[in-house]
């Protein structure tokens, strides 16, 4: 091959480079918390959606991070038993801490971590501590301060109706960043996404199976295993006949929309459970020095008519 086959190769191998780079789209990186919170910011959705955005606020999607005030602790509690004490981890002080690192956690907490640079992983354990801190020492005001920073990061709108909504790109296509996703595709009247884009899997219980996962997430560095509801539904429930999907319980004979609960509601408890109490009592013996002694037997069957374990995570 003469030097100017060579010359033509490598100027076509340039090309196609080039030209995948030119048609992949590339997201800058937050830096801080608020930059990440500013672009996942579901607060534009309320003027349309005022009904679906107050059932979202109610729910725990809306302060993933912090949860109940469950959720921070456990967090702090995975890097102090467990990064920390892991001898390959890297880690062995809070300001060592990258986001590969929180994705244990973040991958189903806060996803859009992994738009963010290691600073922000940093912020956020910061932010944990100051919230722990503050808590231990009676400093409420601080620690509502930390609170509302922590809740500033969520699983909003945008995490499932864009970053997540396309589970199979390549028969769907990737991810369009100025657009949402819905049942169905129409134009939205709404300058920043002008379309509203079909997600097929969005009503099927596999796309709330990204988080309220199968088991260990073995795609990450170090394997982590929280959730397992969508295993336990896709092994165990499906098999038995099961035909309900995640949506129609938590969001729709419930009642709550997107406000989606879980055990801890009453609504879902009578859904998910059937419980039978049956008890009696009657005198045991009795002797001089205490008398009458009573028994008391309590019998309590627990019938779970979810479809998946109770409780998880």
């Amino acid at each position: 091959m003469g030097k100017w086959s060579f010359f033509l190769f490598f100027l076509c191998l340039s090309l196609v480079f080039t030209a995948k780079s030119w048609g992949a789209e590339t997201i800058p990186k937050a830096r801080t918390m608020a930059e990440l919170a500013a672009r996942y910011d579901s607060s534009s959705c309320r003027e349309c959606h005022e009904e679906i955005y107050e059932q979202w606020e109610n729910s725990l999607h809306a302060r993933s991070l912090y949860g109940t005030g469950r959720t921070a602790p456990t967090i702090i509690t995975s890097i102090e038993k467990g990064l920390k004490r892991w001898p390959y981890s890297g880690v062995k002080d809070t300001k060592d801490i990258k986001v590969k690192h929180l994705m244990i956690c973040a991958k189903c907490h806060l996803p859009q971590l992994d738009e963010a640079t290691d600073d922000v992983a940093r912020e956020i354990v910061e932010t944990l501590y100051t919230w722990k801190r503050a808590i231990q020492e009676g400093n409420d005001d601080l620690a509502d301060e930390m609170e509302e920073k922590l809740n500033s990061l969520n699983i909003g709108c945008l995490v499932c109706h864009q970053k997540k909504a396309i589970i199979h790109p390549w028969v769907d296509g990737p991810v369009d960043r100025k657009a949402v996703y819905g049942s169905k595709s129409y134009e939205h009247d709404f300058e920043k996404f002008p379309m509203v884009k079909k997600a097929p899997a969005l009503g099927e219980s596999i796309f709330c199976g990204q988080c309220h996962g199968l088991g260990p997430n073995f795609e990450l560095e170090h394997p982590s295993q929280c959730a397992t509801l969508y295993g336990s539904y896709l092994y165990a429930y499906i098999p038995e006949g099961g035909h309900e999907k995640c949506q129609d319980c938590h969001m729709k004979k419930s009642g709550l929309g997107h406000d989606m609960q879980a055990y801890r509601d009453e609504n879902m408890i009578k859904m998910a459970l059937q419980v039978d109490v049956d008890a009696m009592s009657y005198f045991w013996r009795k002797n001089k020095e205490e008398g009458i002694i009573p028994l008391a037997v309590v019998n309590v069957e627990i019938l779970n008519k979810a479809g998946h374990v109770i409780p998880d995570g």
